[in-house]
């Protein structure tokens, strides 16, 4: 990138800079008319000193001259501002189009930044430069060169103006701009210099937010929330020294300029009111000049503002191109290149000497090995063996410092991205997976370039707009999946080749356990899916009504009461997802408290709420705030007690009345939480269950009336709010019945086995959103997944850097098992400190303290070698 944020805005805009300096002239002679024509109505229109006989041939009179004077103010004033406007707009655009080059250039910059740069730089430290501090840069590169010249040329229009009436009063008018001019430099420079502190402390401050919220765990598992906080505020509190020291400068420089601003129109008073008092100035020249001075100061103290503007913007530019300028950066030329085919029969990777050092400590001592493309090797290394380095050094994530490192016969330094995610997949022990479904993650690593494009007049439009501002003209939204680079059998669909990786890394089990909790919304199967879970449901409930699963489950029935459910969920009736409220919070919900009293429900649920209320209290005032019986057994949170106990208080002997807002909120919130068969308090018997059956029947016709969307329990229609699990169970637990839940999950698994409705529910357990880095997943969850989106591009070779360190020994073994079958004839490098699992593979390198220590096969090397039979114990 340019060094200079003027060269980089002449580089991409040298014709709309030129564009607005001419426009910005153009305008000019037009300002000089607007402080031409008052100074003509008032000596001439107004005094009546020199009005002429007729204007173009038309004979005038001084009224009818000061009409068209004035007239031609108005037309004057008008096109002014509207060039104004013009030139405002234009630069707003060119502005906004750099800012989104210099963002996305910054952004494709990172992209190429050497892999170990992330172990020194934190996304504390880049995000805010990309998102905040660039920010400024766009509104002054719309107006870099445009702003001074039109600022400039206004100033010259109004001095010239100003000289024009008197050369003494000229004089005066500039007298005070050399001080201005010395002294305002000096001043800025020292504002610019604790700008660049700032910058820097506000990164430092960044880094350390990024830190904490990373290591939140630590944070809270270590009580150091304390030392966290103090941390923070040190850094706030540097911040702010440096931010006074600014604001005492530039405040100080603004009562400068402000004060010599004020000064000037006492000489103006006083040497135009001699002249005028002696004749040789008129009155309408003066007020002229004072309306022309008046208006100088605005270009003046914009040209000044200009200055402290270019001298922040210039070091927020430097500060950012230094950041984007890490040493070893990856060539542009080898991520734009296009795919090469990578020729198998010459060979794998042939390190000659290779040596890779990090902050000058090396990590590989002079490597010298082979490595088949279509074998099965591990690579085995205890601690800071250099194993992993050379996993990366493998799959080109880092270059050797020295030495040699060839694929194929190509040196890997200069193969481009397009080869190496092509024919390599690398999979670490952290991999990443980005927002968004396991099925976008799983595809990802076959996203290289776009397939087919949209094709309308707004893509049209976006591919322009994305031109004049240097960015990629891709569309993200395209199908950039390439079905025939994969090479699937001609029977077999892209689905299909999921599916069958998936059962290669063992997902199979956690996507099927996904999809029994996940919805069918917008699912490409949904109508399908939908029947056969309805067939499901009836096959379940059969099943429940017969030996060992009789009585597991109180299934949801219209016409009764579940004595499962909650007093709430019986008269709602329905999972109320989409209702628009918190079901937390309808308690204090005045329409169903209005429905309630219809009802003639609300006085029974307050006085029920009551005595839940005096056995919490009685049960619970003597237990310790911090057991946990609380949260098992308590309606009533041990924050919450000390206000029912005074609850208690304020309503004894006395009936709560419904205008008591609070104090049925608190109420109805137990009564709402009561479950007949788990609580047992005898509260809720058959008569008030029979009425609060009456009470649902009429709610579907207060919700029909209203606004609100409720989907009832409805035995012959699969429900949209529930996941597919409960859709096929469509009852409640019975509370209190032993392994209810492991009888009746074992029951869903074997209708869905009959039914074959696996892989529908595995395609649903696709679409599970993994969160913020895959962290809906567990660990394990994301391993498997990181090795699976490998899997799915069919790379010739698969190198697994640790990738299974999370697994349990069992686990593990049979991944490797599975992965040597699904990669028989292909490439496998399993890097790992667990040397017990190297034992079938075709070749083993042993490293020691960065150094190839031996080679050779597991039944050569545990037998003979030195290293590999004491890693093995």
């Amino acid at each position: 990138m340019e060094s200079s944020i003027f060269r980089y805005i002449l580089r991409y805009t040298l014709k709309d800079q030129i564009l607005i300096l001419i426009l910005t002239v153009l305008s000019l002679p037009f300002l000089y008319a607007t402080l031409e024509v008052p100074k003509l109505i008032i000596n001439d229109a107004i005094g009546g000193a020199n009005v002429p006989d007729n204007l173009f041939g038309y004979p005038v009179d001084q009224l009818t001259y000061l009409l068209v004077l004035c007239l031609t103010f108005l037309v004057l004033v008008i096109v002014n501002g509207g060039m104004k406007y013009v030139l405002n707009v234009y630069r707003g655009v060119v502005g906004e189009r750099m800012l989104r080059r210099l963002r996305f250039d910054l952004f494709s910059r990172i992209l190429r930044f050497p892999v170990p740069h992330f172990k020194k730089v934190s996304q504390g430290e880049v995000i805010p430069i990309i998102t905040a501090e660039t920010e400024p840069l766009g509104g002054f590169i719309g107006e870099a060169f445009a702003l001074p010249a039109f600022q400039g040329g206004i100033l010259l229009t109004y001095l010239f103006f100003i000289f024009n009436q008197d050369v003494l009063l000229g004089i005066v008018a500039t007298a005070l701009y050399p001080f201005q001019l010395y002294i305002i430099p000096k001043l800025q420079r020292k504002v610019n210099a604790l700008g660049k502190e700032r910058v820097l402390a506000a990164r430092k401050l960044g880094d350390r937010i990024g830190d904490s919220i990373s290591g939140i765990q630590e944070v809270h598992a270590n009580d150091t929330s304390h030392f966290e906080r103090a941390v923070i505020s040190q850094r706030l509190g540097l911040i702010y020294k440096i931010r006074f020291e600014i604001y005492k400068k530039k405040f100080f420089i603004k009562f400068l300029n402000n004060f010599l601003a004020q000064v000037t129109p006492f000489f103006f008073y006083l040497f135009g009111g001699y002249y005028i008092i002696q004749g040789e100035l008129s009155l309408g020249a003066l007020v002229a000049v004072l309306a022309a001075y008046k208006d100088l100061s605005s270009p003046w103290k914009e040209l000044l503002k200009f200055y402290q503007t270019k001298e922040d913007v210039r070091i927020k530019y430097e500060q950012i191109i230094d950041q984007f300028q890490p040493q070893s950066m990856l060539d542009t030329k080898l991520q734009e290149s296009p795919p090469l085919e990578l020729d198998a029969n010459r060979g794998g990777w042939e390190g000659t000497n290779v040596y890779y050092e990090e902050q000058g400590i090396g990590q590989v001592d002079r490597l010298s090995f082979k490595l088949d493309l279509n074998t099965h090797s591990a690579i085995v290394g205890i601690g800071s063996s250099g194993k992993e380095e050379l996993g990366q050094l493998l799959a080109r994530l880092i270059t050797p410092t020295q030495g040699r490192l060839s694929l194929a016969g190509m040196d890997m330094r200069n193969l481009p991205e397009s080869v190496i995610g092509k024919y390599v997949a690398y999979v670490g022990a952290n991999a990443h997976h980005f927002s968004g479904s396991i099925r976008d993650n799983l595809i990802y690593s076959l996203r290289h370039r776009p397939i087919e494009e949209r094709d309308s007049p707004e893509r049209q439009q976006e591919i322009s707009s994305a031109k004049l501002s240097g960015n990629s003209i891709d569309d993200p939204d395209a199908n950039w999946v390439d079905e025939e680079a994969l090479d699937l059998a001609a029977e077999q669909t892209l689905t299909a080749h999921i599916h069958r990786v998936l059962a290669q890394s063992d997902l199979n089990n956690d996507l099927f356990q996904l999809g029994l909790l996940g919805t069918l919304a917008d699912h490409h199967q949904q109508q399908h899916l939908e029947e056969q879970v309805l067939k499901a449901r009836e096959m379940i409930h059969k099943q429940l009504q017969e030996g060992a699963y009789k009585g597991l489950v109180e299934l949801f029935d219209w016409n009764k009461y579940n004595t499962n459910l909650t007093v709430l969920e019986n008269i709602l009736f329905s999972p109320g997802k989409r209702t628009g409220f918190d079901r937390n919070k309808l308690a204090g919900n005045e329409q169903l408290q209005a429905f309630l009293d219809k009802q003639g429900l609300l006085e029974d649920f307050l006085v029920i709420g009551r005595e839940i209320t005096e056995i919490m209290v009685d049960l619970f005032s003597d237990i310790d705030e911090n057991s946990d019986l609380f949260e098992r057994f308590s309606f009533i949170s041990a924050d919450e007690l000390p206000a029912y106990a005074e609850l208690l208080k304020q309503t004894k002997d006395r009936k709560i009345g419904k205008e008591e807002k609070e104090i049925c909120e608190k109420l109805l919130s137990l009564t709402f939480q009561l479950s007949t068969a788990r609580h047992r308090l005898g509260l809720i018997d058959e008569i008030l269950q029979k009425r609060i059956l009456q009470a649902r029947s009429a709610l579907v016709e207060e919700i029909a009336s209203s606004d609100l969307k409720l989907e009832f329990f409805d035995s012959y229609r699969y429900n949209s709010d529930l996941n597919l699990q409960d859709n096929m169970l469509f009852g409640k637990m019975v509370y209190g019945q032993a392994r209810a839940e492991e009888k009746v999950t074992a029951l869903i698994h074997q209708v869905v086995t009959e039914l074959g409705l696996e892989e529908g529910i595995i395609e649903v357990g696709l679409d599970y959103d993994v969160g913020t880095s895959g962290m809906r997943l567990s660990s394990v969850q994301r391993q498997k997944l990181a090795i699976a989106r490998a899997l799915v591009k069919k790379p010739e070779v698969l190198i697994l850097n640790e990738a299974t360190s999370g697994f349990d020994p069992a686990a593990e073994t049979r991944m490797l098992v599975s992965l040597r079958d699904a990669l028989e004839g292909r490439g496998l490098v399993y890097i790992t400190s667990r040397a017990v699992q190297a034992k079938n593979f075709d070749n083993i390198i042993v490293l020691e303290k960065g150094r190839l220590m031996e080679q050779g096969t597991y039944e050569h090397l545990s037998q003979n070698g030195k290293v590999l039979p004491q890693m093995l114990g």
